[in-house]
């Protein structure tokens, strides 16, 4: 009946959107959670002689950097297992359970082999997780439009929600627990939205259940021998990760994290530089298409570079909050894992605000382009590190720094990653011809892998010890930020031309 019908649409709705949109909201919300939990303690651990492994800082960055590199790189892979084999709701459980594992093993692990096996599962965990929840999302709402945009928007303050709350929580139980006990609440968060997708899964319907086709038009038998192929690529790849596993835990392989993270460099570099060589020389583009991947080209090498010295928060600002900040706050004190709470409650307040912003600008016909953007975000980047040098010459003349140093500069690149980071994906759909765009996105996150990669080298220079070359290398990384925005400013008219009217 009709009135039954209009009923039960209203129960599967929530406030104009999907019911299941909420399912998502908190699943993100307790992984992010869990994952940037555990991150802000990460260094702070692995540096620590109290409790922690006691580390030098460099070697300390590198595990870090390698980290927080590989959970973007093994989205790629991630993302295909649960497009062809899982689908993106059984990629999820799968790969929350793996998380929840991981964490479980940081929190009681008794050696370091332990532990590092820990984040090489978190790792795996959200490669999996990671692409699929957007893609439940995407499928929630396949009319598109304007309501998959707002959907999205639900789902990205679950993001930072989550990545408020859980350095809070886990550096205040690591401060008066043990580091344990700050790891294992990753755990707990983690599996609290494990717990929560399980009650609430029916909400999604069919969205994400079943693995994409591969071809519309491919028989039965064919589809099913492309099937078994894919399973038995993971399956021999899954078996290659386990020899190297086996390999490092007996000791027959010794490779320090310092030269695992030059290798990462020199092989994400290598991969980007042959993709890109590969789209500009031996696909078949036509002039048009090859002028738009100049500037994909050109937006990825600044991409790089600003995540090289925005995720400077999480090495060397972090062990720089620690050691050099001023913690004291009316008689308390404040953990420095709950720095990293600042840029997500940033975000929160400020997104809606630049979203405004582009839009009334658009609307004058002064909308700036994607280039444009792109300097202001290296321009932020930039001032924040600017900030930081001024900062570290106290902490070299034997002050304890104010808190408001850090929280100036979490804010100033809080609106360096407004203006570049949604900005990147976008123009990479727009830019690369379709034929081409899945490759080109997953090629983007490797941006964001090889720029924490370099963040994680730069801080590993600093040397506890000595900190009077401190200063020194935030204007190093501060002059290269304001030299490639002035580059890029130069550039942009001629990058406006090559995109072709693409704004």
């Amino acid at each position: 009946m009709p009135g039954e019908a209009a009923a039960l649409t209203a129960s599967r709705s929530l406030f104009g959107h999907p019911a299941g949109i909420a399912t998502l909201f908190f699943v993100e919300m307790w992984e992010r959670a869990s994952f940037y939990g555990m991150r802000a303690l990460l260094v702070l651990f692995l540096v620590s002689t109290a409790g922690g492994f006691g580390l030098d800082d460099r070697t300390a960055t590198a595990i870090y950097g390698l980290y927080n590199a590989g959970a973007y790189i093994v989205s790629l892979p991630g993302g295909w297992a649960a497009d062809r084999l899982l689908g993106a709701q059984r990629a999820v459980l799968l790969g929350g359970g793996i998380i929840a594992v991981g964490h479980v093993l940081l929190g009681i692990a008794p050696s370091a082999p332990i532990f590092y096996l820990g984040l090489l599962v978190i790792v795996l965990g959200t490669g999996l997780l990671k692409p699929s929840v957007g893609v439940v999302v995407a499928a929630l709402y396949p009319e598109g439009g304007a309501r998959r945009d707002a959907g999205f928007t639900l789902y990205y303050m679950g993001v930072n929600l989550g990545a408020f709350l859980g350095p809070l929580i886990c550096g205040a139980l690591a401060q008066v627990y043990g580091w344990h006990a700050g790891f294992l609440a990753a755990a707990f968060g983690m599996s609290a939205g494990l717990a929560q997708f399980l009650v609430q899964r029916r909400r999604l319907g069919e969205a994400g259940r079943q693995p994409l086709p591969r071809e519309r038009n491919a028989s039965g038998a064919a589809a099913g021998r492309a099937r078994r192929r894919s399973v038995q690529g993971l399956i021999a790849a899954l078996a290659l990760l386990a020899v190297v596993v086996v390999l490092v835990w007996t000791g027959l392989i010794a490779v320090p994290p310092v030269v695992l993270q030059a290798l990462a460099v020199g092989g994400i570099s290598a991969v980007a530089v042959l993709y890109f060589a590969y789209l500009l020389i031996g696909a078949g583009l036509d002039p048009i298409e090859r002028r738009r991947v100049l500037v994909v080209t050109v937006l990825f090498i600044a991409s790089v570079l600003f995540w090289s010295g925005y995720e400077q928060a999480g090495s060397s600002f972090n062990l720089f909050a620690e050691r050099y900040t001023d913690l004291a706050l009316r008689g308390r004190h404040v953990p420095a894992a709950w720095f990293q709470s600042l840029n997500p409650i940033f975000i929160i307040t400020f997104a809606p605000m630049f979203s405004a912003l582009w839009i009334w600008l658009g609307r004058r016909q002064l909308d700036p382009s994607a280039p444009l953007k792109f300097v202001f975000g290296l321009a932020g980047m930039a001032l924040g590190l600017l900030i930081m040098v001024g900062a570290a010459r106290l902490a070299v003349s034997g002050q304890k720094v104010s808190m408001a140093w850090l929280t100036i500069t979490y804010l100033i690149h809080t609106f360096g990653e407004l203006c570049l980071s949604p900005v990147g994906n976008s123009a990479v759909t727009k830019l690369v011809p379709q034929r081409f765009a899945g490759q080109a996105l997953g090629l983007w996150f490797l941006s964001i892998s090889l720029g924490n990669l370099l963040a994680s080298r730069i801080a590993g220079e600093f040397v506890a010890s000595d900190i009077s070359g401190m200063p020194g290398a935030y204007l190093r990384i501060f002059w290269l930020g304001t030299v490639c925005a002035a580059l890029l400013a130069l550039l942009t008219p001629l990058v406006r031309r090559w995109m072709g009217g693409v704004r």
